[in-house]
């Protein structure tokens, strides 16, 4: 259960390094059971500072929160707001959703690729491929389409893909650019 805090292109005082961390876990013990750990990075911005904040939950959830600021202290209190109003707004819901866990035989691993793109690239060979940026590996879920929704909205994530509980095919939500939420489900739309 840690919280690194980190500055980039500052220096970060031990007074706020703490109340950071304290904070976080008193959040996080309040609303779940199990421990966490995650990074928040402080950076100056224009005549203000920025913050950006991911926790990992040990429920396999990530939070993603930012937050802009005049100064570094105010700056950590608005994401450390948006942190515990995440997890207070979703806390009944996902204790509600909360199922028994499944076996990892039951997970299914996919492989996860961020590609380079093709800026400064003027002309396209025939045989070009993108260089790979990072590859890892991710457990998709079985949910329902609600607790995808749910994760996707508690995560800021822009897609999610998962299990479906109901048939076990592969399933995306994402968010649209018109800020609704859309669905794809390939077994809807085979049948």
């Amino acid at each position: 259960m840690t919280l690194r805090v980190s500055g980039k292109n500052m220096d970060v005082g031990d007074a706020l390094r703490g109340k950071a961390q304290d904070h976080v876990a008193h959040v996080v013990r309040k609303y779940f059971d199990g421990g966490y750990d995650g990074h928040l990075t402080l950076t100056p911005d224009g005549i203000g500072f920025h913050a950006d904040c991911v926790v990992h939950l040990d429920t396999g959830a990530t939070l993603q929160v930012s937050g802009k600021a005049q100064d570094p202290t105010a700056t950590y209190e608005i994401v450390a707001n948006n942190i515990e109003k995440r997890l207070r707004r979703y806390n009944r819901k996902l204790r509600s959703h909360r199922r028994a866990e499944a076996n990892a035989e039951d997970d299914f691993v996919a492989q996860y690729t961020v590609f380079g793109g093709t800026e400064g690239v003027d002309e396209l060979e025939e045989d070009y491929a993108p260089p790979v940026i990072a590859e890892t590996t991710k457990n998709l879920r079985q949910m329902s389409v609600d607790e995808a929704v749910m994760e996707l909205d508690f995560t800021g994530q822009q897609v999610v893909m998962f299990r479906h509980a109901g048939h076990g095919g592969l399933n995306v939500v994402y968010r649209r650019a018109d800020g609704n939420i859309g669905w794809i489900d390939p077994a809807l739309s085979a049948s």
